[in-house]
C-alpha cells in the first residue's frame, strides 16, 4: 500500500511567492545597510553601524533609560553601556538623572548630536520619497500598513 502525495499548487504558488519576497528584502535591506554605513560615518568618521543604531534610538525616544534601551534593540546591556559611552564621549547624547528612580539615568540626543545627525541624514533624506514619487498615496498607505501587520506578526486587516 503506497500514499501518494499530490502537490498543493496553492501552497506551491504562496512559497514561491514568499521567497521572492524575501528576495526583495534581502536587496532593501542591502541597500539600507549602505545608507547606514554612510551616514555613521558622516555623524562620526569610523562610527559602526551598530552605535548609529543605539544613537538613532535614543533620538527617537527622545529620553530612554539604558536598560530600557537595550530591552529595545534586544541587545546585551554591557555591550549598549559601552557604546553608549562613547557616544557621550563624542557629544552626541547626555546623561541626566531619572526623576522616576535615582539609581537611573535617562539618555538624550544633545543640540550636537541632533545637528549632526540631521547633516549625515541629509544626502539621503529624499531618496525614499523620490522613489516613490510617482505611486499613488494610497498604494503608500496600503505597504505601510502591510509591512506594520508583517512586521507586528498580525494578518493585515482589509
Amino acid at each position: 500500500m503506497s500514499i501518494t502525495m499530490t502537490a498543493d499548487p496553492t501552497r506551491e504558488a504562496r512559497t514561491e511567492a514568499v521567497r521572492a519576497l524575501e528576495a526583495e528584502f534581502g536587496e532593501l535591506i542591502n541597500r539600507f545597510r549602505r545608507i547606514i554605513t554612510e551616514n555613521a560615518n558622516r555623524v562620526s568618521p569610523g562610527m559602526l553601524p551598530g552605535a548609529y543604531k543605539v544613537f538613532t534610538t535614543i533620538v527617537r525616544r527622545e529620553s530612554i533609560t539604558l536598560s530600557a534601551l537595550a530591552e529595545s534593540l534586544t541587545a546585551d546591556k554591557g555591550q549598549i553601556s559601552r557604546t553608549v559611552r562613547e557616544l557621550e564621549q563624542l557629544g552626541l547624547i547626555q546623561r541626566t538623572p531619572d526623576p522616576d528612580d535615582g539609581r537611573s539615568s535617562l539618555l538624550s540626543p544633545t543640540p550636537e548630536g541632533l545637528e549632526r545627525l540631521a547633516a549625515a541624514r541629509a544626502p539621503h533624506e529624499s531618496t525614499l520619497v523620490d522613489a516613490l514619487e510617482d505611486w499613488a498615496l494610497d498604494d503608500i498607505r496600503n505597504l505601510t500598513r502591510l509591512l506594520h501587520a508583517l512586521t507586528a506578526g498580525e494578518t493585515p486587516s482589509v
